[in-house]
């Protein structure tokens, strides 16, 4: 039976941020489900992102809100085999403290920070919201919406983890870049759905990118 995704659930759009960490694949995929199945988007990404865009995929990435996102949906359409409605993605510049997202009276279904570069969970952490990631991610703090942070950063210091740490207490979730293989992949592409997938789970998002593990038989099913 074919599964049906359903946006109803959602009335509020998402936030989802790029910094500057290695795995901006990460981040691009979860984003082109959400669109591929009709949820919204309030996108932003980090000055540091579009250079690592650069380096890790060859995607330029301009730092100008409407070119930024017709490269992102021309991208995205290249990866897919689905259409995308460009009109249920918002794009807003790095430094743009009066964008939407950066006020409590706007409403989200809360915020993903794909990749979270040690940096940017730092200046979260301290409170500090000089761009509008930090300034997004500490509304969704005050406001009691779900923040969910994936550093890949390797290894940690003590810095990293007081940082995770401190935001764990105050209910960030914290979601390492670190796929499993027990769903035996065979592909890159198939490692980087794992990741996704557990991402869109913290949210409550029904999907299929990757076999989960099937406990009263000890095999890998679809679910």
């Amino acid at each position: 039976m074919k599964e049906q995704f359903i946006s109803d659930d959602f009335k509020f759009p998402v936030t989802l941020a790029i910094t500057g960490a290695s795995g901006t694949v990460y981040g691009l995929r979860v984003l082109q489900f959400l669109l591929e199945n009709n949820y919204r988007v309030e996108f932003v990404i980090s000055e540091s992102a579009s250079k690592v865009a650069l380096d890790e995929i060859g995607l330029i990435l301009s730092l100008s809100p409407a070119i930024l996102k017709e490269q992102v949906l021309s991208y995205l359409e290249s990866k897919g085999k689905k259409n995308i409605n460009k009109n249920l993605l918002n794009v807003w510049e790095f430094n743009d403290i009066s964008a939407s997202i950066s006020s409590g009276s706007y409403r989200t279904s809360g915020m993903m920070i794909i990749p979270a570069s040690m940096g940017t969970i730092g200046a979260i952490a301290s409170g500090t919201s000089d761009n509008l990631i930090t300034r997004a991610a500490d509304v969704c703090l005050k406001e009691r919406r779900k923040l969910v942070v994936v550093p890949r950063e390797m290894p940690l210091n003590t810095i990293h983890l007081e940082n995770l740490l401190k935001l764990s207490k105050i209910g960030t979730i914290i979601a390492p870049a670190c796929p499993g293989f027990y769903h035996r992949p065979e592909n890159l592409d198939e490692v980087i759905d794992f990741v996704a997938g557990k991402i869109l789970d913290l949210f409550g998002f029904d999907h299929n990118l990757f076999k989960r593990w099937k406990v009263d038989s000890n095999l890998l099913a679809v679910n």
